[in-house]
């Protein structure tokens, strides 16, 4: 023992350890492959530093990745969402009827936009400003009430003929009414008690 240049440390005893076979085995692999490391047996490998190309059952998130996919949904920051939901508000505002549903629809907007001004930024700068209700509601009135002028109008001008003809059909059923043996006839006409 005094020959040994590296005597065993006195606080280590061999046989206070159990290894059992899978312990072993897998002690033996990682053994051959730090060797076959040291050797350059895993330089220059085919695909070295490229990504996997795994299929999604590998994935722990592929059913949510799938759904999103099939749905087009599309995580945005919220600066961005912003300003697309800014952008489509006077769309979504013309399809409401109610006064009281745009005002909502433009509280709950605004609402989200000073949410996302309090948050720190997760991506671009937001620079989309809250809606002013007032002047929002007043200009979906004016919409609103040019839209139905245009309906009105282009309701018109499709149907001159039927319209013409309905009056003709009542005026014929009515009889003259501007004449004035027509409206002698109804003066002269005795009245019952």
């Amino acid at each position: 023992m005094a020959d040994d240049p590296h005597p065993p440390p006195a606080f280590f005893n061999p046989y206070a350890v159990a290894i059992d076979e899978e312990v072993a085995i897998g002690l033996l692999a990682d053994m051959h492959i730090r060797r076959a490391i040291e050797r350059g047996e895993f330089d220059d490998l085919p695909g070295s530093g490229k990504p996997l190309d795994l299929p999604d059952r590998h994935d722990p998130d592929w059913w949510l990745k799938n759904l999103m996919k099939r749905d087009g949904f599309v995580q945005l920051p919220p600066s961005i969402q912003l300003r697309k939901e800014d952008a489509a508000l006077d769309e979504r505002l013309d399809e409401m009827w109610s006064e009281a549903d745009v005002r909502q629809e433009i509280e709950e907007f605004n609402g989200r936009v000073l949410r996302g001004r309090y948050q720190p930024p997760a991506g671009p700068p937001l620079v989309t400003m809250p809606r002013d209700v007032e002047a929002t509601v007043a200009a979906w009135a004016d919409r609103r009430a040019a839209r139905a002028a245009e309906a009105r109008a282009s309701a018109r001008a499709e149907a001159p003929d039927e319209s013409r003809r309905h009056r003709r059909r009542i005026r014929r059923r009515r009889g003259p009414t501007s004449t004035a043996a027509g409206s002698d006839a109804v003066r002269d006409a005795p009245r019952h008690a």
